[in-house]
C-alpha cells in the first residue's frame, strides 16, 4: 500500500473504495449554534447520510462521525453487509463533523469565512450531532456510537458527555485526551501552514499545506519499516515534487487548522476535575476500545488507560501499519466490532 495519503485524510485509516452509490447527502439547519467558548457559528448546518432501515422503536441506530478532514461520502465505504457498520442489521447514520467542508466550515461559511470561522472543540462537534439526532431525527437513544481516529475522539466525548444516550461505544484509533506527542505533531502541522507565505492569513489562493501535509503523512501515518517496504525512493521524490507544485490539495487548509485545534483541545476529563478516573466513572455504555500498538498519529496510551479504568474490552492491533493498522488488519477489526455490537450484557 503506497503511503501517499495526506495527513488531512489520516484520519481515513480504513478508507475503502465505495462500491455502491452513497446515500444522498442530507443537511440539518441548527440556526445560530453556540459553542463551548461562548462564540457562535452562524446559520450552522450539519451534514449526514443514512443507510438501512430504522426499527419501529428506533432501537437499531448506529452513529458514525467522520475522521479529520473526512466526509460522510468517504466514510460510506465502511457501510454495508460484512463491513464495519452493517446496514443490513442497523440503521447507520454517518455524520459530517464540523469544519470538514460539508458541515459548517471555514471553507463554506458565508458569514464567517476562512479564519473568521470560530475555533471549535470536539465537544462542539458532539453537541451539534446531539441536536441533529434529538431535534431533527427524533432519536433519543442509540445502540452504538463509533468512529475512527477523530471519529474515535468524538466517541470518547460522546460516552462521557451523554452516558445514557448509547448502549455501546467503539472508539477506533482515537483518544480521550491527546498525548503530548500527538499535540506536538498537530502543532507542527499548523505552524507549517501558517508560516508559509502562501497562507496569507487564511486568505490564500494557492493551497499552502500540500507539501507539509505530504511530508507529515509520510512520516507519521505508518512505521518506518512499513514505509520503506512499500515506497521506493523514486516514488517518494515524485510525491514530494507533486506536493511542491500543487495549487490545490483536495481540502481546505483553514478547515484542517480548525479541526486540528479541536483535536488538540480534546480532554474528556475537563468536566471531571481533570481526573481520568472520574471521567471513566461517568461512562455507562459498554466499550470496545481499538488501538494500534505502533500508532504514531494517535498514540495509544490514553485510550488504553481509559479502557482499563472503564473495564472495556480492548483490541490491540499489533502490525507495523501504525495509524493505518485498522486498514491493514481490517478483517480482524470488523470481526471484533461485529461480535461486540451483537453481544449482550
Amino acid at each position: 500500500m503506497k503511503i501517499t495519503l495526506r495527513l488531512a485524510l489520516v484520519c481515513s485509516a480504513v478508507l475503502l473504495v465505495v462500491t455502491a452509490a452513497a446515500q444522498d447527502q442530507k443537511f440539518a439547519s441548527l440556526g445560530d449554534f453556540k459553542l463551548q467558548s461562548g462564540e457562535t457559528i452562524k446559520d450552522c448546518r450539519i451534514g449526514y447520510r443514512t443507510y438501512g432501515t430504522l426499527a419501529v422503536d428506533k432501537s437499531n441506530v448506529v452513529v458514525v462521525p467522520t475522521w479529520a478532514s473526512g466526509t460522510s461520502e468517504q466514510l460510506a465505504g465502511n457501510v454495508g453487509r460484512g463491513k464495519l457498520a452493517d446496514s443490513t442489521k442497523y440503521y447507520v447514520i454517518l455524520v459530517d463533523a464540523l469544519a470538514n467542508g460539508v458541515s459548517s466550515s471555514p471553507s463554506n461559511s458565508v458569514g464567517q469565512p476562512h479564519m473568521k470561522f470560530p475555533r471549535i472543540t470536539i465537544r462542539d462537534m458532539v453537541e451539534s450531532q446531539h441536536e441533529l439526532l434529538t431535534k431533527f431525527m427524533g432519536i433519543t437513544h442509540v445502540e452504538a456510537i463509533m468512529g475512527i481516529s477523530m471519529g474515535g475522539m468524538q466517541t470518547f466525548q460522546w460516552v462521557t458527555a451523554y452516558p445514557d444516550f448509547m448502549n455501546k461505544g467503539v472508539p477506533i484509533v482515537g483518544s480521550p485526551r491527546l498525548a503530548p506527542y500527538d499535540v506536538l505533531h498537530w502543532t507542527a502541522q499548523i505552524d507549517a501552514i501558517t508560516h508559509n507565505p502562501a497562507w496569507q492569513g487564511g486568505e490564500y489562493k494557492d493551497e499552502p499545506a500540500a507539501l507539509a501535509d505530504y511530508e507529515f503523512s509520510s512520516l507519521l501515518l505508518t512505521t518506518p519499516e512499513h514505509f520503506n517496504n512499500t515506497t521506493t525512493r523514486q516514488e517518494l521524490f515524485e510525491g514530494l515534487e507533486k506536493a511542491r507544485a500543487a495549487k490545490s490539495w483536495g481540502y481546505d487548509a483553514n478547515n484542517k487548522i480548525r479541526q486540528a485545534e479541536a483535536m488538540m483541545s480534546l480532554d474528556v476529563t475537563a468536566a471531571f476535575g481533570g481526573k481520568m478516573e472520574e471521567a471513566a466513572k461517568a461512562v455507562k455504555a459498554r466499550l470496545l476500545v481499538i488501538v494500534g500498538k505502533q500508532d504514531h498519529v494517535v498514540t495509544p496510551g490514553p485510550a488504553m488507560e481509559f479502557a482499563k479504568l472503564t473495564g472495556a474490552k480492548l483490541l490491540v492491533l499489533e502490525g507495523d501499519c501504525g495509524h493505518l493498522s485498522n486498514s491493514c488488519e481490517s478483517e480482524k477489526m470488523v470481526k471484533a466490532v461485529s461480535g461486540f455490537l451483537q453481544s449482550k450484557p
